[in-house]
């Protein structure tokens, strides 16, 4: 007979978001049951319960409390129940990996900011598919972002308990997180050490970097400013299990290259990509967003695999954003 277990959505600030969350839920939910569960959800599809929509999956087995634990960590899951007989719902806990209060994610505003819950679907993503999926409850991954603005997936990656790294060429971007961060450890008395010095190689100044260590338990954040098609300079090869990164939906983050400035996702993949793809460590996966009124979702793929990386199916990740863009996400692993 098996179990059926009932999930409720997460209403997002962005109403546009809202819309899209449950089929983005439902590519989600399939990614964790794959990567993280051994494919032993069923799919899930839409049914309404008492005037409420809710998405419905089933188990052969009920979910441990290992599973529902990792199932807690869903980006808009809001909570889950078991389904009894008819449409009775029994509560059920979905203790997540989430080290800190939110506000850690909610707090920064600023234009241009992803949503919080797209940065945590993406990231989810990304570590589901690679070779660590299994262990995405127990693994401390650590994770790159080469455009990382204001570090909304920095801060997604440190409420995990993971070891976030970043790059950024715009210096604002760079001390306004440097100086969020640095305030927000320190009124939640986190104990934590925290510098800023100059980067340089050979001679030549690259740019600036934050290191932050949260002295309890040793794990760390190292921020960037500088070029990331520049990364390899910054640091030794194979450092990271994910990279995921929001391409550029402009000029906004573009990176500056000896061509000056380059202004879409084709053209700063085209440029960074190959030293990237030198900082993931074999079995690490990569996850890309971007905007396919920009570049096509053919292309994105065409470069990953010219560069060796095994891409994975489309995933059904694809949603309108605003006028001008359609967000796709395109997951590869590294082998």
């Amino acid at each position: 007979m098996g179990t059926e277990y009932a999930l409720l959505v997460a209403p997002s600030a962005n109403r546009v978001y809202t819309q899209s969350a449950p089929d983005l839920t439902r590519a989600e939910l399939a990614a964790f049951s794959t990567g993280a569960l051994e494919g032993r959800l069923g799919p899930a599809s839409p049914r309404d319960l008492g005037g409420q929509t809710y998405l419905v999956f089933a188990t052969e087995e009920p979910l441990s409390p290992v599973d529902l634990a990792i199932l807690g960590n869903l980006s808009s899951g809001l909570a889950l129940f078991e389904l009894i007989t008819g449409d009775l719902l029994r509560p059920i806990a979905t203790p997540g990996l989430d080290k800190f209060d939110d506000d850690l994610i909610t707090i920064p505003k600023y234009a241009g900011k992803t949503n919080e819950n797209f940065t945590k679907l993406l990231l989810n993503v990304t570590a589901l598919a690679s070779a660590w999926g299994g262990d995405f409850g127990s693994r401390a991954f650590t994770v790159l972002d080469p455009v990382a603005g204001r570090g909304t997936t920095l801060n997604q990656a440190l409420m995990y308990g993971w070891n976030p790294i970043g790059i950024e060429i715009d210096g604002k971007d760079f001390e306004a997180y440097a100086g969020f961060l640095k305030t927000w450890l320190r009124r939640k008395r986190v104990k934590h050490r925290a510098e800023i010095t100059p980067v340089r190689r050979e001679g030549r100044r690259l740019g600036r970097r934050l290191d932050v260590e949260l002295t309890s338990d040793g794990r760390t954040l190292t921020f960037f400013e500088s070029d990331t098609t520049q990364a390899r300079a910054l640091m030794k090869r194979q450092v990271a299990d994910l990279l995921v990164a929001d391409l550029p939906y402009g000029v906004v983050h573009g990176s500056r290259t000896t061509k000056g400035l380059e202004r879409g996702p084709a053209e700063l993949l085209s440029a960074a990509l190959p030293g990237w793809i030198e900082l993931i460590r074999p079995g690490g996966a990569v996850g890309l967003s971007w905007n396919t009124h920009v570049a096509p979702r053919e292309q994105a793929v065409e470069l990953l695999e010219r560069h060796g990386l095994a891409v994975f199916e489309p995933a059904g990740l694809e949603h309108w954003v605003d006028q001008g863009i359609t967000r796709d996400v395109v997951v590869a692993r590294r082998s």
